[in-house]
């Protein structure tokens, strides 16, 4: 497989997992399938436009369509999958599939502004990690939820390290950038699910909290658990 085929294999399964979340976000809402649909597509191509606007190169989908209707395809499969999920189902489904996307859309990002040489070597690390989010943040903002990145949940901070480790052994071992890609993805994805699954948060001390915010936090963090 060539540098070239990973690249195109990351951004479809990316823009796969996108597009579930997409729809699944606004499903306890009651949305039409139109509106859900449109969501579901703004998720999956919305980092990686904002990426090329900023690099200047064509957008993504409009020299390729295939994202498009693989988008649309995700959208109306994610529409009929979740009449039959609980909300706490449905919840936990986006996220994995959230980490998913993220984990495919950092590398392949990264990997495409190496390509164009665009700002070596901090542009592929921070493009790659605006990519994988900015989709999700476009979600949560439009489906009128809190969003990820605003939670103490931790959310970015493993994107960055993946997509550090992968610019870094990239520029030393470009012969094995296939191989480094799968395994960065493969890092971002096991990180992230590690977080879901054991609920892992930011410390409090590394959060920015108002005095008073702060005096409550602690107090919850000393009360007993609830029996």
């Amino acid at each position: 497989m060539s540098v070239a085929d990973l690249q195109y294999l990351l951004g479809m399964i990316g823009t796969v997992a996108f597009a579930v979340t997409g729809v699944l976000a606004v499903s306890p809402r009651g949305v039409d399938f139109f509106g859900a649909c449109v969501l579901g597509l703004i998720t999956a191509i919305g980092g990686g436009t904002i990426r090329d606007v900023i690099l200047g190169v064509p957008v993504f989908w409009a020299a390729d369509l295939n994202y498009i209707w693989v988008a649309l395809g995700a959208s109306f499969l994610a529409f009929l999958m979740n009449r039959h999920m609980t909300r706490k189902e449905i919840f936990k489904t986006m996220l994995y599939l959230d980490a998913l996307g993220v984990s495919m859309f950092a590398i392949q990002a990264a990997q495409k502004v190496i390509w164009v040489e665009f700002g070596m070597p901090l542009a592929p690390i921070l493009l790659g990690v605006l990519t994988a989010i900015g989709g999700g943040l476009l979600r949560d903002v439009l489906a009128g939820q809190p969003t990820l990145l605003m939670r103490r949940e931790i959310y970015a901070i493993p994107v960055t390290l993946g997509c550090i480790l992968f610019v870094a052994l990239v520029t030393w071992l470009p012969q094995h950038a296939v191989l480094i890609g799968v395994g960065c993805s493969a890092l971002i994805m096991s990180l992230r699910s590690a977080v879901i699954h054991w609920d892992l948060h930011v410390p409090l001390w590394l959060t920015i909290q108002s005095k008073e915010n702060a005096v409550h936090s602690k107090q919850d963090s000393d009360s007993p658990p609830a029996h």
